[in-house]
């Protein structure tokens, strides 16, 4: 079985809006494999062997796989739904499904042995749905040969159909874009699905579902796939949630673009539940991050979250421990030493369900301040994740005897166009410049 999947398929991933290329970078890094990036943005695609499918799972910027049946650069989409229906209903027949249904197969059998090591042996219900699966590959790959196949593979087909094996249920999602279609999502999924049905002879379910078919129409671009992720990768190290975690797999994609090196010192001062230096940790573990936060319920929710991975790594047969620690502290006010950290990378409150936009006028000039202090003179850098662009570009301002902006990579984040601004620290020394003339606190009249 393995020596027939050991073959080319090509895997498709969604990822943080605006890190397509740093999912890209990764994929070359870890697979060898050469991504290109929808055009749809959110998307990218790439061809491996079936030995690699583990390997792409362990991936940190890809948010949802899937496997692709057939990509169609030029679609052409008829005129009317009645016309388009019918080609939906075509294209259900004469898919190659085949292939892509047995590396569902495969990433099943790769998902039990990941996530599910204390059971010895599959359940009842996951035989049913392997042995389901065979049944209707065979069925399929049966009523596609000609009519002089052998007596035996005829009689193989009565028996399957007379096993009695619980149909597959399987639901049909579609993502679309476009104002040039004379249909809607819905309509695309329903019709596609019908034909889908038919085609396999599986039972329809919304929700306890086996198989999840997707459809993908970005203008003329149609891309058919099955899910190989029932749940987004991007809760893969956070247990203890806050009202803004920020998504794992959009931290990992702003630690690359800050390049940690070897010994960097790493800062997030405002850490909240710990998903960037947790992703840190994880993939750089030859640097050393210091995080912390204001709130103690922030700080002790990412205590949890550590705890969480070193009991997930120590049961791994790891006895390590993780290059990090976590403070509360005053943002405005780090207890740390002058021109002592390499790198600042944070999510910054955006004033919406944290903080608020008038709070954010005063505390944004204070944080690059602070920021710029801690941070070496000449090779520091900074990466801050903040939708309150106006208000950030205005304190940047401020300070620009002490930073500089590199580029600017635009996400989106919960719904909210954010920016993720990079930043270099400049070689001036903080302190005697004329643009440091705000004080993180006011002074008593016995300190002046």
């Amino acid at each position: 079985m393995m020596q027939e999947l050991d073959q080319a398929v090509t895997i498709g991933a969604t990822v943080p809006t605006g890190f397509e290329h740093t999912a890209a970078e990764e994929v070359q890094e870890k697979l060898e494999a050469t991504a290109r990036v929808s055009k749809n943005r959110g998307r990218i695609y790439f061809d491996i062997t079936t030995d690699k499918l583990l390997k792409v799972h362990q991936l940190k910027s890809l948010d949802n796989l899937f496997v692709v049946v057939k990509e169609y650069d030029d679609y052409q989409f008829k005129t009317t739904k009645e016309e388009v229906q019918m080609d939906w209903e075509e294209l259900a027949a004469k898919l190659p499904w085949t292939n892509a249904l047995a590396v569902w197969k495969l990433n099943n059998s790769i998902k039990k042995k990941k996530g599910c090591r204390k059971r010895t042996n599959p359940t009842k219900s996951d035989q049913c749905d392997l042995e389901a699966l065979e049944v209707k590959r065979n069925q399929r790959d049966v009523s596609s040969q000609p009519e002089n196949d052998s007596e035996e593979e005829k009689h193989s087909e009565i028996q399957n159909q007379e096993s009695g094996v619980t149909p597959l249920k399987f639901r049909v999602t579609c993502n679309r874009a476009g104002d040039k279609h004379c249909f809607t999502s819905n309509d695309a999924a329903r019709d596609f699905g019908g034909a889908v049905q038919e085609f396999f002879q599986w039972k329809a379910d919304m929700t306890k579902f086996d198989v999840e078919v997707l459809l993908n129409i970005h203008n003329n671009e149609v891309v058919v796939g099955i899910a190989l992720t029932v749940e987004s990768l991007h809760r893969r190290n956070i247990t203890h949630f806050g009202p803004t975690t920020l998504r794992s797999t959009l931290a990992y994609g702003m630690l690359r673009l800050c390049k940690p090196q070897v010994s960097d010192v790493i800062v997030d001062p405002m850490c909240g539940t710990g998903a960037i230096p947790l992703e840190g940790v994880m993939e750089w573990q030859n640097s050393f991050f210091l995080a912390g936060d204001n709130n103690g319920t922030a700080v002790s929710r990412s205590v949890n979250n550590i705890k969480h991975i070193l009991k997930r790594t120590h049961d791994g047969g790891s006895s390590s421990g993780l290059p990090l620690d976590i403070v509360q502290w005053d943002l405005c006010n780090l207890p740390m030493r002058s021109s002592s950290v390499d790198i600042i990378i944070t999510d910054m409150p955006f004033g919406k369900r944290m903080g608020s936009k008038k709070k954010n006028w005063e505390l944004y000039p204070l944080c690059l301040r602070e920021m710029a202090r801690v941070c070496k003179p000449g090779t520091g850098k900074a990466v801050l994740l903040t939708q309150d662009k106006k208000c950030f570009l205005k304190a940047l301002s401020q300070m620009e005897g002490l930073w500089r902006k590199l580029h600017t990579v635009w996400v989106n984040v919960g719904g909210l166009h954010a920016g993720v601004f990079v930043l270099k620290r400049t070689a001036v020394v903080f302190g005697p410049t004329s643009v440091d003339v705000m004080e993180p606190h006011t002074a008593t009249g016995s300190q002046k």
